[in-house]
């Protein structure tokens, strides 16, 4: 019998990598400062899965013809906050910081606190927590 695939990591192409990486390090997410200067980088994420990062030359090493996704987001990351105030905080520390804001935290109606920045490269990453019943 052959054995099923697994999902092993979810990638990501940086166009800045330095930028990119200080994006989700605003998340909790403890990259190690010499991975700025990397052009692939990995982060073990509970459970056994990867979050990868690589620029757009070494995506283009594999694929010369590799070009950005046009149009709506494609893919979203979702990130779980401990409390439903956390994400009002934490989606107002990344728009001072100087990322972009898609949705204003709101309380979605399947019993979250929801809202969505996007990542330098405009990556919907959604920050949730769920609300008290």
């Amino acid at each position: 019998m052959t054995a099923q695939p697994r999902i092993s990591f979810i990638g990501l192409v940086a166009s800045d990598m330095a930028a990119t990486l200080a994006f989700y390090r605003r998340l909790g997410l403890a990259i190690p400062p010499d991975a700025d200067a990397e052009p692939h980088v990995e982060y073990d994420l509970p459970g056994g899965l990867k979050l990868v990062w690589d620029t757009v030359a070494t995506v283009r090493s594999f694929d010369p013809d590799w070009t950005p996704p046009v149009g709506d987001h494609r893919i979203a990351i979702a990130f779980d906050c401990a409390q439903p105030a956390e994400v009002d905080k934490l989606y107002q520390e990344l728009l001072t910081a100087g990322y972009r804001g898609h949705n204003e935290p709101w309380d979605a109606f399947w019993g979250q606190r929801y809202a969505t920045v996007l990542d330098p490269d405009g990556n919907a990453v959604d920050l949730f927590a769920v609300r008290p019943s």
